[in-house]
Order: structure tokens, then C-alpha cells, then sequence
């Protein structure tokens, strides 16, 4: 079983990091997928998310071009 975890973000900057570790080192039973959505953030975000990928290539990051709102990210 995997546990798809789905992060919507707008404007996180400075919590980003702190949120990605604590989800990933949660213990769980099954398998984490962690799945970031950019919500066309302004505030270098997007910057920090790709550093991570570099690091962290489990995570799956999707980058929206314009800011939707939560319901449509998620």
C-alpha cells in the first residue's frame, strides 16, 4: 500500500523545508509518495522546491504557471 501525500503551497518560503522534513522522516506503515503543487508562487518558493528535487528526487513537484486556489491545486 502507498500513502500519497499531497502538499498545496503558496508563498512558503520559509516553511517549505521544515514541512518536507517532518513528512518525510513521519513513521508510517506503507510506502510515502510526497507530491508538492506550486501554486504559481511569487515569493522564491519555486527556488527552493527545485533545489530540493536536486536533493531529494522522490518528491514529486508540479509547478502551475498562475495561482488557482487550494480546491483547483489539489
Amino acid at each position: 500500500m502507498k500513502l500519497s501525500i499531497v502538499i498545496p503551497v503558496y508563498n512558503e518560503k520559509e516553511t517549505i523545508n521544515e514541512i518536507i522534513n517532518r513528512i518525510s522522516n513521519a513513521k508510517v506503515e506503507a510506502d510515502k509518495e510526497i507530491i508538492i503543487v506550486d501554486d504559481g508562487s511569487k515569493d522564491g518558493t519555486r527556488d527552493v522546491l527545485k533545489k530540493l528535487s536536486e536533493s531529494k528526487p522522490d518528491l514529486k513537484i508540479i509547478f502551475k504557471e498562475n495561482n488557482s486556489g487550494k480546491g483547483d491545486t489539489l
